[in-house]
């Protein structure tokens, strides 16, 4: 599992602060809920073409990590994102 989130970055200019894919307006959360209702990696990845697969196996990864950790926030990204 990774310890460093290369693909999951927290910008409080982008979802409100939420964790995002890359710096894209699709949060971790909408990642997890497409999966949890079915959707196949490669389902979401033919609905989203902008995701790729390591970012999905990465955010399993940071939600696995939240589950089993004390709070510790990600650093917060104060560069705009484009």
């Amino acid at each position: 599992m990774a310890t460093a989130f290369d693909r999951i970055t927290v910008n409080p200019n982008i979802c409100m602060g939420q964790p995002t894919i890359r710096g894209m307006r699709i949060t971790v959360a909408f990642v997890l809920k497409l999966m949890a209702s079915g959707m196949t990696h490669e389902d979401i990845i033919k609905a989203y073409p902008e995701l790729e697969k390591e970012d999905l196996q990465q955010a399993i990864e940071y939600a696995a990590w939240l589950a089993e950790e004390y709070h510790r926030p990600l650093k917060i990204m104060t560069e705009e994102v484009s």
